[in-house]
């Protein structure tokens, strides 16, 4: 969604920012059409969104990381046991995505191979696939309530994420753009939302920088703007370096409440393996209390239901 025409200003209308905002908008949205009327590459997605009504729904969207979602499954499975848990997976290779889905079957999680991506850069890439899952999961299987994951979020202490929507329409983690403008949104990583406070909105979980919001940031037109963010609970944040002596910005982990992010794009390659050591090691009792108790998952229909 292009800034209102008053917010532009006269550099801009002379470079013709409005209308090349405009037009790119519009391009945008097209490829997001075309793009969510395609089929799962693996999976039925109908089957899949046929188990959602009235439940409480967990929708993690995978990318080239096995590990990060058997960890997840599992600790989602032993912390958060009242939702119902579902991989979209996003890997733009064969090789991974059948990995991750064999680590779905194996904690018997409903799995879906989304459509091949338009997008190569990653906030787009997310969004598009978040939009394909809100028109071909959330809004035809009516779930009581539904999340949206970072597949590097992992649950570290008993915890509802839905508890607060009993008290409002939405909850996560809040953004804000840079420099503030008064606008902002819920991190696409860790967004919760009631469905009945949505169902009937043009909901839009894609990026728009044009008016400096991130990937989820395009529900800013159809939902945040009308919601007053002073009245609203927000999940509680903080970020800090997952290793002594080194810099925030070189490597980062973030601290959703109980929630463990690992922030998976950021740092150098060396740097990323040094960190997941570090969050395996945090993780690890964790995951050895949900090994010792399993309780079985909600069911679901997928590609290995």
């Amino acid at each position: 969604m292009p800034k209102p025409l008053s917010e532009y200003t006269l550099a801009d209308w002379q470079r013709l920012r409005p209308l090349a905002h405009r037009l790119k908008t519009a391009r945008y949205n097209r490829i997001d059409r075309r793009y969510r009327a395609q089929r799962a590459v693996v999976g039925d997605a109908l089957a899949v969104a046929r188990a959602l009504a009235d439940k409480k729904v967990l929708v993690s969207v995978a990318y080239q990381d096995p590990q990060a979602i058997d960890w997840q499954a599992a600790l989602v499975r032993h912390f958060v046991p009242g939702a119902l848990y579902i991989v979209v997976d996003n890997s733009p290779q064969d090789e991974d995505a059948a990995k991750i889905e064999a680590v779905c079957a194996r904690h018997r999680v409903p799995y879906l191979r989304a459509p091949e991506n338009p997008w190569k850069k990653s906030s787009r890439s997310h969004g598009i696939v978040l939009n394909w899952i809100w028109h071909n999961l959330i809004r035809p299987g009516r779930p009581a309530a539904f999340g949206l994951l970072d597949h590097d979020l992992f649950p570290t202490a008993p915890d509802d994420p839905f508890e607060p929507l009993k008290r409002q329409p939405i909850y996560g983690y809040v953004r804000h753009t840079e420099p503030p403008s008064g606008r902002w949104f819920l991190w696409a990583g860790f967004t919760m939302m009631r469905f009945d406070a949505v169902r009937e909105l043009d909901l839009d979980f894609g990026q728009d920088w044009f008016i400096g919001l991130d990937t989820g940031g395009g529900n800013w037109g159809p939902l945040y703007s009308n919601l007053e963010l002073g009245t609203l609970e927000h999940a509680p944040s903080r970020f800090l370096p997952y290793r002594e002596g080194i810099e925030l910005r070189a490597g980062p982990l973030q601290w959703c409440g109980p929630w463990l992010h690992e922030v998976g794009q950021m740092g150098e390659p060396e740097v990323m393996k040094d960190k997941r050591r570090v969050v395996a090691e945090i993780l690890r009792p964790h995951l050895e209390a949900a090994r010792h108790t399993r309780t079985p998952s909600p069911g679901g229909g997928g590609s290995n239901a």
